[in-house]
């Protein structure tokens, strides 16, 4: 049923529509979608798009930033406004606003905050205002790099996984990091120890990744000799080390797709994606590392998409203030002038 009301409004709107599903989407919608991608791939789509309405089939935060980077005429729409992200929600942009000033005020450096795409306009706003930029999972190391070019430090946020990581593949030593401490508004980090650091880390996390542990790809091992392992880089460190690779959702993809016929791969990430890879590569045996739906990507389904679409010129878009949207844009417009 709503199947069918979804395919007749794309008939309806034929071009001037397009459904954008990020990669953790249920088959069920991802088979509506005329794009489907991780944050980077579909951030770079939306300026070259022809549509005037476009359908974010994701998180709220990925709805934001399209909204950011649209043209004027175009406007952006997700079917449920509360799909949001918990680990977006923990750097709030007036935390990281405070704590970034103080940083800056009380050591007199030069820090550049980096913001992982998974967090709220507010915060990527903060980070244009302060020279910084974002990134995604597929470029942290080609963006942590620029961003250390420009200053001092860099204060990497929300995801520390990802920064931690990422340290370790740039080589950043373990003794130029620092893992901060937010607690208590950020009045318990203890500036001084900052001032030798080259890499400041909020201590966010991603709870689909974060539930992942070492025992698990020791057990894979185990069962299966000669197995791949794959994980996303969300992922603890101690993962990532004991895995084949890591990298983002396109990686991952990239990898199951190349791997030879008949190969084993566990997939450590979010398992929709996970049981997509089984049905796309039949010849291959894909593993899930372990169950990890997310429950704010679940919450878009084929019931609200086809509410959305039969009310879309009278529903609500996705609207970012100028003040909002303009720093935000520039710290967006940065990441993908480095990532041409």
């Amino acid at each position: 049923m709503y199947s069918d009301i979804i395919a007749e409004q794309k008939k309806k709107y034929g071009k001037r529509l397009a459904i954008l599903g990020h990669h953790y989407q249920s088959d069920e919608i991802i088979k509506h979608t005329d794009l489907k991608g991780d944050s980077l791939e579909l951030a770079r789509q939306i300026e070259k798009l022809e549509a005037e309405y476009i359908v974010f089939c994701g998180v709220h935060f990925m709805a934001e930033s399209a909204a950011i980077v649209r043209r004027e005429e175009q406007k952006v729409y997700i079917p449920d406004a509360n799909a949001g992200c918990v680990m977006a929600n923990m750097a709030p942009a007036w935390l990281v606003d405070k704590v970034l000033t103080r940083l800056i005020n009380e050591t007199g450096r030069k820090i550049i905050p980096l913001a992982y795409v998974n967090t709220p306009a507010a915060v990527k706003t903060v980070c244009g205002k302060h020279g910084g930029t974002v990134c995604t999972s597929a470029n942290a190391e080609k963006m942590l790099r620029w961003a250390q070019e420009q200053g001092d430090a860099v204060l990497f946020l929300p995801d520390r996984n990802l920064a931690l990581n990422t340290a370790d593949t740039l080589g950043i030593a373990p003794e130029k990091r620092m893992i901060l401490n937010i607690r208590s508004l950020g009045t318990q980090i203890d500036v001084e120890e900052t001032m030798d650091k080259k890499l400041l880390i909020w201590p966010g996390l991603c709870a689909i990744h974060q539930r992942f542990k070492l025992s698990q790809i020791e057990d894979f091992r185990a069962k299966h000799p000669g197995c791949k392992v794959i994980v996303h880089p969300e992922c603890p460190p101690e993962l990532v080390k004991a895995s084949d690779g890591a990298g983002s959702t396109s990686y991952l993809i990239k990898y199951v797709n190349e791997a030879p016929a008949g190969t084993t791969i566990v997939v450590g990430t979010e398992t929709n994606l996970v049981n997509r890879l089984k049905d796309m590569f039949p010849e291959k045996k894909i593993l899930p590392l372990g169950i990890s739906f997310c429950s704010n990507m679940a919450k878009i389904t084929e019931k609200n998409l086809a509410e959305l679409l039969q009310n879309l010129e009278t529903a609500p878009y996705e609207d970012v203030s100028d003040n909002i949207r303009e720093p935000a844009r520039l710290a967006l417009e940065r990441m993908l002038d480095v990532c041409k």
